[in-house]
């Protein structure tokens, strides 16, 4: 039957859910499958849990497998049940609108798994082999290098495949696109956005995973934050929280998709003991993976299966955790008293590396095959299950959410977080600062009677906003590299709607800030006093402000490291500034091509076209007159050209600069794969 696949994963104890057994009720056009269950251990409150599977409208499937594959909706409600509780919880409901992976168990098997890195050129993973059954934590110990974190990426397919051998399988399928969105991989370093809550970072987080509107994604980030005792810290900013909380956070980020399979790296790092042992409590629900460097005896405790691996990826024990502590007596690297079957002398006193290959080759000849032996005869009572799960994903989107989904809640969540750095008052000050300087520089000073000022403060118009919208742009992308990666490596969203999210995000300050300066230096200035030249030249500066930040952009895109990309800014701004045509008017044929790709040339001629005419005449001495026309920097520039030409050169490189930041960070991300 089609609800087998269903029924299978609650009521086995797979430890995920201790099935009370289901109740299917049907009516015209809707069938609903109800199960009631108690709560599992790791739990913040008590009572009992009613799930309903809704399935409505079209396609619904019949009792035998549809030949064609059905369509209908699905609607799924958890009611938590917990009013007879003092200390419970308040009465959760949650409308998931599609069916989601988190309903299906995963089995992660490997088997031979090794890794090599080419610089410096050495293997880092050699032989490595495991199996993470739905509801048991396998652990990952071994002290620093020994390639937990490499293993880690491994098993979540961030590895390049040319440097990994060995087999890995989920669900017994090869790694797929639709695999990261039922696994969640914990980083070691906390990857959180300062100036987000507890709340918002967790809301977001399941509204990029998750289809739900917003009410839900609120509630449940209030529901997986009770469960890691972040409650009284819904509304403190994530910068403002000690190192365990973030680390709360981070793994709460993680469970709020409800991923059937969890890679942790250091769960348990900056947490005290009880915190630590609540986190590892809750991975009875899901197949978890953790690498955990120094756990406490509580902790360990915890654990269903050990991997322990040595300097070099080298596995030196692999099994149950309970026959751990036997089988170091056994091999005599750990107290013991006398026994007959121990199999070698003792190497307490021997060195390290002596060590080291002793346990390597005691685990050749004793484990090395008990794993691989497990893997093979791992009983998979969900073959039919397979078939609705994995197969089910492959032949959908492997997005959760749709691109204009992504669009908005990524454009929501980074204008809260740059809010602060955007509209603060020091980069206010900084740019109304200079504008009120320069505005007293070029006090009054009309064209009639200080042409070549008004020709130096238009350059300055150039320059200054060609420059300063550059350097700030080079920090775009080198700041949220490892957020942008770790995101988009689990398939939260499209690197293109991160990319359009980002650029309309920072559109409003980059204009805003333009148009004030130009309010005032412009009529402080003494430039036309005339409302269309003044808009004109608006245009034209903020025109060359989306160049600038383009530019800079593309830098920060192509380097993804601020000092060499600040340090390559810096030598391009030098050179557009010297060909801008205001130092120099005669560039010699060998570089003249600079000129071209100047766009501050192409601001500084826009503005001058805007400002003044040829056959215009100015005050060039005791009552003489000359052409404007005649003035050197204005002949060269040519204002007899048409300056919708140029203004078009202008858009082409708005679009061009954007488009090789947009292809740079591509090919990064592709690089990963």
């Amino acid at each position: 039957m089609w609800y087998a696949c269903m029924a299978d994963k609650f009521t086995q104890k797979s430890g995920n859910f201790d099935g009370a057994g289901g109740e299917l009720t049907e009516r015209k056009g809707e069938r609903t499958w109800s199960l009631r269950w108690a709560k599992p251990k790791g739990f913040m409150w008590g009572g009992t849990t009613t799930l309903k599977i809704i399935l409505q409208g079209r396609g619904v499937p019949t009792d035998e497998m549809p030949k064609a594959k059905p369509t209908p909706s699905v609607r799924i409600n958890i009611t938590d049940d917990a009013e007879r509780h003092s200390n419970a919880m308040p009465q959760q409901k949650y409308q998931i609108s599609t069916l989601h992976g988190a309903l299906w168990p995963m089995t992660l098997k490997f088997e031979e798994v090794g890794h090599s890195v080419i610089k410096p050129n050495r293997t880092v993973l050699q032989g490595v082999s495991g199996l993470a059954p739905p509801g048991e934590l396998l652990a990952v110990l071994g002290p620093s290098g020994s390639g937990k974190t490499t293993l880690l990426s491994a098993l979540a397919g961030r590895l390049p495949v040319r440097r990994t051998s060995g087999s890995i399988t989920y669900n017994g399928l090869p790694f797929s696109a639709n695999v990261p969105r039922s696994t969640a991989f914990l980083p070691q370093s906390d990857l959180l956005f300062p100036h987000l809550s507890v709340r918002e970072t967790l809301a977001y987080a399941a509204a990029l995973r998750l289809p739900l509107p917003s009410a839900d994604r609120r509630a449940l980030a209030d529901a997986v934050a009770a469960e890691l005792g972040l409650s009284h810290r819904l509304d403190a900013a994530v910068g403002a929280a000690s190192g365990g909380e973030r680390r709360r956070v981070s793994i709460g980020a993680e469970l709020v998709a409800g991923p059937a399979l969890l890679l942790l790296d250091e769960p348990t790092s900056g947490l005290d003991s009880t915190a630590a042992a609540r986190v590892v409590a809750h991975g009875d629900r899901w197949a978890v993976v953790a690498a955990v460097h120094q756990p406490s005896g509580r902790v360990f405790g915890m654990f269903d299966r050990v991997l322990v691996l040595a300097e070099g990826g080298r596995p030196i024990y692999s099994g149950r955790a309970s026959r751990a502590v036997e089988y170091s007596v056994r091999s005599g690297i750990a107290p013991h008293s006398k026994q007959e079957n121990r199999e070698e002398p003792s190497t307490h006193h021997e060195d390290p590396y002596s060590i080291k290959q002793f346990l390597v080759l005691s685990y050749k000849k004793n484990l090395d095959c008990i794993p691989k032996s497990e893997i093979y005869h791992h009983h998979l009572n969900h073959d039919r299950f397979l078939k609705c799960s994995l197969h089910h994903h492959c032949s959908e989107n492997k997005w959760s959410t749709s691109w204009w989904v992504q669009f908005t809640v990524l454009l929501e969540r980074g204008s809260k977080e740059r809010r602060h750095e955007s509209y603060s008052g020091l980069r206010i000050f900084q740019v109304m600062s200079v504008s009120v300087l320069s505005g007293l520089l070029w006090w009054h000073s009309d064209a009639y009677h200080h042409m070549h000022d008004e020709v130096g403060l238009l350059f300055f118009f150039a320059i200054f906003w060609g420059f300063f919208p550059l350097y700030n742009a080079i920090f775009t992308f080198p700041v949220e590299r490892a957020m942008l990666i770790e995101e988009h490596s689990s398939r939260m969203y499209h690197l293109s709607s991160y990319f359009f999210a980002r650029m309309a995000g920072d559109l409003p300050m980059e204009l805003i800030l333009p148009t004030a300066f130009m309010v005032i230096s412009y009529w402080m200035g003494g430039l036309k006093p005339s409302p269309r030249e003044f808009l004109l030249t608006l245009g034209v500066i903020l025109l060359n402000v989306l160049v600038s930040q383009g530019l800079g952009l593309a830098i920060g895109a192509i380097l993804m490291d601020v000092r060499q990309a600040s340090t390559l800014a810096s030598v391009t701004t030098l050179a557009f500034l010297l060909v801008g045509g205001c130092y120099v008017l005669h560039i010699p044929p060998l570089i003249v091509w600079l000129k071209y790709i100047s766009f501050c040339y192409y601001c500084y001629k826009l503005l001058l076209g805007v400002q003044f005419h040829e056959n215009e005449h100015y005050e060039c001495g005791a009552g003489e007159l000359c052409r404007v026309g005649d003035i050197p920097v204005i002949k060269h520039m040519g204002l007899h050209k048409k300056g919708l030409d140029v203004a078009a050169l202008l858009a082409a490189m708005l679009l061009v600069y954007r488009l090789a930041a947009y292809v740079a960070l591509r090919i990064r991300l592709h690089r990963r794969h």
